[in-house]
C-alpha cells in the first residue's frame, strides 16, 4: 500500500518503512508525527484519489533526525565591475521513517452498481 502526502509545499509518495528527507518538523528524535494531508491512498488501480484531501486517512511517521542540507553556494559576479557576492545557505531538514498508513478502506467510493444492489436486497 502506498500514500501520497503533502507536507513542506511538496509532495511524497510514501509507503510503510519509507525513510524520507522533508522539510523541517517540530519535535524530538523518535517522536511519533501523522500526516493528515493525504492526497491519495491505496494499492495499484484500487488507489483512493482525494479531493483535495483523503478523508480519514493518517500517515503516521516516527522523526529519526534533524538535520541540514549541503550548502547552496549564491555567487553573483558583475564583469569588469570589480564586483562579486558569495552567499551561502543550508536548509534545515527532518528525517522521518513512515510506520503505518491507514484510512485507506473508510475512504473507498461506492460504485453505483454496489448501491444498486444493496437497494435490491433490502
Amino acid at each position: 500500500m502506498f500514500a501520497v502526502i503533502k507536507t513542506g509545499g511538496k509532495q511524497y509518495r510514501v509507503a510503510a518503512n519509507d525513510v524520507l528527507t522533508i522539510e523541517k518538523l517540530s519535535g524530538d528524535a523518535g517522536a511519533k508525527i501523522e500526516f493528515t494531508e493525504v492526497l491519495m491512498v491505496g494499492v495499484g488501480a484500487d488507489a483512493t484519489i482525494g479531493a483535495p484531501f483523503v478523508e480519514g486517512a493518517v500517515v503516521t511517521a516516527e522523526v529519526v533526525e534533524h538535520g541540514r542540507a549541503k550548502k547552496v553556494i549564491a555567487f553573483k559576479k558583475r564583469r569588469r565591475q570589480n564586483s562579486k557576492r558569495s552567499r551561502g545557505h543550508r536548509q534545515h531538514n527532518t528525517t522521518v521513517r513512515i510506520i503505518d498508513i491507514a484510512g485507506a478502506g473508510k475512504a473507498k467510493k461506492a460504485s453505483k452498481k454496489s448501491d444498486a444492489a444493496e437497494a435490491a436486497a433490502e
